[in-house]
Order: C-alpha cells, then sequence, then structure tokens
C-alpha cells in the first residue's frame, strides 16, 4: 500500500477529527428524515440537573428560532428521554453553560436543517475511488446484554493520493458526516429509556479508531490541512459528546512522545480519551469488554474491519478490497 502524506493534526479537539469530514441541502423546517418521538415517558426532574431542567423548559423556542427540530435522528420534544440525552449533551459540551449550550444546539439544528445528514446516510452514493476502504463502523453486544458498543474506524492509510481524497473539502465533509450518521444510528438514541444521571457517567458513546498504518508523519499537505481544519470545527459544534474514547493505532514510537507532550496542554478529560498505540494489535487489551470480538489485525478473534457497515458507493465506482486479517490504512 502506498505510504501518503495525510498526518500530524493528530491531537485536535475532544471528538473531533486529526484528518478531513461533510453538505447538502434542504428547507429549514421540521426534518422529513426524522423519526417519531418514541412514547417514552418523562423521568422526575429530581433525577436531572438544574440545567437540564432549564433548557428542557426553552426547548420549543430553541427550535422556533433554528427552524428545525431534528438531532441525531430525534425529533427534539420536551421532557421525553431522547430529548434530555440530546440536551444534557450539549449541555456537558459547554460546562454545563445553558446560555451556551442553548447557543450551540441553535448552530447545530440549523447546519442540520442545511446539511441533512440522515438523507447523506440513506441516499447519497459516495466515490469509492475517493473514499472506498477510509471508514467503517462495527457494533458489539456489550457483555451485560445491556445495550452495544459501537466502533468507528478510520483507516487512513486506504488514502491513496491526498488531492483526489481531501481536495474537495465540501465532498469529503459530506462523506465523513454519512459515516458518523451511520455511528449514530447504531447508538439508536432513539429507543433510549433511561436519561443522562446528574453527574454520572454518559452511557450513549461510542468509541473511534484511526488506524495510521502507512502513513507519514512528516507533513501535512494543503489539502489534508484544509480538510482536517474543517471537520474538527463541524464536528466539534454538531456532535458534542458522543465521543467515549479515541484510539490511535499503529502510531509510529516518535509520535509517542508527541502525545505524552501534549497532555500539558490538553484538558485531564480530554487527554483521558485519547490513547495513542504504536501497534495495532493492542487495541484490544484497551477494550477488554469486547476486545476479543475485534479484528484480528487488532488483536481480537473478530471479523476484518471490512465485514464492518460502510456508507453507500455509487455502482460504477468498485470499493477498494482491504485485506481482512491486516490492520487498514486510516481514515
Amino acid at each position: 500500500m502506498a505510504t501518503n502524506d495525510a498526518a500530524t493534526g493528530v491531537l485536535q479537539a475532544e471528538g473531533t477529527e486529526p484528518f478531513p469530514s461533510l453538505s447538502e441541502t434542504q428547507d429549514p423546517g421540521t426534518s422529513k428524515e426524522e423519526n417519531p418521538a418514541p412514547s417514552v415517558s418523562s423521568p422526575p426532574s429530581s433525577k436531572l440537573s438544574a440545567g437540564l431542567v432549564e433548557l428542557n423548559s426553552q426547548l420549543d423556542s430553541i427550535t422556533k428560532e433554528a427552524g428545525y427540530n431534528e438531532m441525531w435522528r430525534i425529533t427534539l420534544t420536551p421532557h421525553l428521554v431522547p430529548t434530555l440525552i440530546v440536551l444534557e449533551k450539549f449541555l456537558r459540551a459547554n460546562a454545563m453553560d445553558v446560555a451556551a449550550a442553548r447557543k450551540q444546539l441553535i448552530t447545530a439544528l440549523q447546519w442540520r436543517a442545511k446539511m441533512n445528514p440522515v438523507k447523506l446516510l440513506e441516499e447519497m452514493e459516495f466515490d469509492s475511488v475517493k473514499f472506498g476502504g477510509l471508514g467503517y463502523v462495527t457494533v458489539y453486544p456489550r457483555a451485560d446484554g445491556k445495550g452495544k458498543e459501537v466502533v468507528t474506524w478510520n483507516i487512513y492509510g486506504s488514502v491513496k493520493d491526498n488531492k483526489t481524497t481531501f481536495g474537495d473539502v465540501d465532498e469529503f465533509i459530506k462523506w465523513r458526516t454519512a459515516l458518523m450518521e451511520l455511528s449514530i444510528k447504531e447508538l439508536d438514541l432513539a429507543s433510549a429509556t433511561e436519561p443522562i444521571q446528574d453527574n454520572e457517567e454518559d452511557p450513549y458513546r461510542m468509541v473511534q479508531v484511526h488506524d495510521y498504518l502507512n502513513v507519514s508523519f512528516l507533513r501535512m499537505d494543503p489539502n489534508t490541512k484544509a480538510a482536517s481544519k474543517e471537520t474538527i470545527s463541524t464536528f466539534s459544534m454538531a456532535y458534542p459528546e458522543l465521543l467515549k474514547e479515541k484510539f490511535f493505532v499503529n502510531v509510529p514510537l516518535l509520535m509517542g512522545w508527541v502525545f505524552t507532550a501534549m497532555k500539558v496542554f490538553l484538558s485531564a478529560a480530554t487527554v483521558k480519551k485519547f490513547h495513542p498505540l504504536s501497534y495495532g494489535s493492542s487495541l484490544a487489551g484497551e477494550l477488554p469488554e469486547f476486545g476479543e470480538k475485534l479484528p484480528v489485525a487488532y488483536g481480537g478473534k473478530g471479523n476484518g474491519v471490512a465485514d464492518g457497515l460502510t456508507v453507500k458507493y455509487a455502482a460504477d465506482s468498485a470499493e477498494p478490497k482491504v485485506e481482512k486479517d491486516v490492520a487498514e490504512p486510516s481514515s
């Protein structure tokens, strides 16, 4: 596999990509893609933070101002559990500041009205020459039988030509958004029956793996840099608090020192989620709850990443084959 230069913005803002990521248009208003609100009764307000109770009380005015009411396949409806989960994530992303969370939520809703991410996933067919082999989603049942673990894989080493993949930033972001929406679809927040409890761990998050096998860390070309910058900006705004942990695998030993040094500049909460690994085979040991189910290339005994879910590709552009027992390059 050819070596590429797509690489060094590894330690960026929490929950974002060290590489690029999305766009399409829909008139603002109620989403046609949204699922009907589940009939989940409202939990007692005593279980919720004061900030969440306040933000929930403002929801009607928020959706009215945004001109849109769908977030992550959920029709935002006051008091219902899936809606409360969304609101709590926006609050936690803003240190429980209600005004800041409201502002970000309105911006994210307006972005979704314009971008129509659900349609990108369900209807758009992407060019596999540009994006094939770059991203997958795998799902593993939790050992306790409650829910599932969702893993998003970015295989950056599969990029053959940076300009081809990252040259059109809008197109790349549409593709990366569709992949993120696939992960969210698998999280299935709309079916959740328990809100995130005040001051407790958020169970509604995913794991991300960035594989840098065959990626050069010497420099990041302008195409990659532009796509990365836009992805970071977009995803931190539109997808807050969906990241449980992020693993950077097949990172050269030299780059491990960079991660260590960067801990000085990152918050403890963010550092806790970032895990650089020099060898892909070490990943299973970092995820003991389901590590055995991971692909062989990542230390498990399961199927290859390429057997997982991915976005739709146009029939006239065959998706590149990926060796199923070899650590795929990264997206």
